[in-house]
């Protein structure tokens, strides 16, 4: 069963990953970590602890006030992907 890393919640969303193919799901961002929740299966899920991140991108468009996906690179595991409505 899927457990949150996180103790509280201060962003949720609906979202996309592209992690191979495109997966629908929840985003939420906490205070421990980065969670993405597949909508189809549960058991399908992305963690990422703020202390493994290297490094945040965003794509930015129409001088800021367009960002269509955020990547986070880990120190570890590589670059993943996501979108939502309001990164």
């Amino acid at each position: 069963m899927a457990e949150s890393m996180n103790r509280t919640v201060e962003y949720a969303c609906n979202g996309t990953s592209f992690l191979g193919l495109q997966n629908y799901g929840k985003i939420m961002v906490g205070d421990k970590s980065f969670e993405f929740y597949d909508d189809r299966n549960v058991e399908n899920y992305i963690q990422i602890p703020w202390e493994e991140l290297d490094l945040i991108i965003g794509s930015i468009y129409f001088g800021g006030r367009f960002i269509p996906r955020i990547a986070f690179r880990t120190k570890n595991n590589g670059t993943f992907v996501f979108s939502c409505r309001k990164p």
